[in-house]
């Protein structure tokens, strides 16, 4: 794309070059007075203008052909041309793209812009030195603003590779927390549902199957909700999930009494916030099996216009001696903080402990 950018500049700077009363608009410097206009001055504003063409690829060498033309147009004193801004062209390409041998580019443009200025006196040029170091700072602004550019550009790459990084560590760590919550959720409930059909085998044998194709339910929840995981690797989007009715049939199963509350009236929401409300429940009822089997547990759901409040409740003494907590929660509240809600956890005074979640309705992330 740059390159046809460049060859139609090269076109356009060329046709303008040939045009009388656009003349006077260039690059002058020397005021020697000025000789008819021939086959070698035409050849000259061609190397000022065509050159251009492959600024954008080769820089260097166009800024090294260009500044040639425009030092034998200047001390063969032919008429000015519109082809000269050409020079300006070159040099600010010269600042922004080439990547290198910079340094030598500019000591060289400095050292033959001296001989030109050296050789135009010898000529009699009435110009003086403020008047060559004025055109020099030109040049040199012009080289300076090409290079701010460069820099900019540069920078600029650099914020979107940092930005990409961020954004794939971001992800890994919010699939690791998908993989956590899945899992975690319902090994718990098999391991819990495996430990009632062991006890059942001896003392209710009839009752086994019941625990067993609990197990068998949960495995195939879990492989579902796996593979819609994995699916999100190769696609977009969010997982799909069940319903926080459905998590407390499933801890129900297991052996858990666990009762359901809402409040309000549940309105449309985002992706990200139904996943959340969705993690904070699966999460909570995976402890309460994990730390306090068979415990009664409540669990309220708050519906308001602006966030949804979630109050998860287990009575009964913990199986150890700390609450719930770990990558778990810790993985919760960091989705929740970027949501721009809050989670917290703790045991009750007394007795079990409670999760509290306040999730906005909308996504703030």
């Amino acid at each position: 794309m740059s390159a046809k950018r460049d060859g139609l500049l090269a076109a356009l700077l060329t046709l303008l070059a040939f045009v009388p009363t656009v003349a006077v608009i260039g690059a002058e410097i020397g005021d020697l007075p000025k000789r008819p206009s021939d086959a070698l001055a035409v050849g000259l504003t061609l190397a000022l203008t065509v050159p251009l063409a492959v600024r954008t690829r080769w820089p260097g060498a166009c800024l090294a052909v260009v500044g040639l033309a425009f030092t034998l147009h200047q001390t063969l004193a032919y008429p000015a041309t519109f082809g000269t801004v050409g020079l300006y062209l070159a040099l600010y390409a010269a600042g922004a793209h080439q990547t290198r041998l910079r340094r030598p580019t500019w000591i060289a443009a400095t050292a033959a812009y001296a001989v030109l200025a050296f050789v135009l006196h010898l000529l009699g040029s009435p110009q003086r030195f403020p008047d060559f170091l004025a055109f020099y700072v030109v040049l040199a602004v012009i080289w300076t603003a090409g290079a701010g550019v460069r820099r900019w550009r540069a920078d600029e790459a650099e914020r979107r590779r940092l930005s990409a990084e961020v954004a794939v560590v971001a992800e890994r760590t919010r699939i690791a927390r998908e993989l956590h919550d899945v899992v975690t959720h319902h090994v718990t409930a098999m391991v819990v549902q495996a430990d009632a059909a062991h006890y059942l085998l001896s003392s209710a044998p009839g009752r086994a199957g019941e625990s067993l194709t609990a197990i068998s339910g949960t495995g195939r929840r879990a492989l579902t909700e796996l593979r819609s995981l994995l699916g999100v690797l190769e696609a977009t989007g969010a997982p799909a999930l069940g319903t926080v009715d459905e998590l407390v049939e499933q801890a129900r199963r297991s052996g858990q009494p666990v009762e359901l509350t809402e409040h309000g009236r549940p309105i449309a929401r985002s992706v990200d916030v139904e996943l959340a409300v969705y993690r904070v429940v699966q999460e909570a009822l995976t402890n309460a099996r994990k730390h306090a089997t068979g415990q009664p547990t409540a669990v309220l759901v708050r519906h308001g216009d602006d966030h949804v409040e979630i109050e998860v409740t287990t009575e009964g003494p913990l199986a150890t001696d700390a609450a719930p907590g770990g990558r778990g929660l810790a993985g919760l509240r960091e989705r929740l903080r970027l949501l721009g809600g809050e989670l917290t956890a703790g045991t009750r005074p007394e007795g079990g402990f409670t999760v509290r979640a306040l999730i906005p309705s909308r996504s703030e992330a």
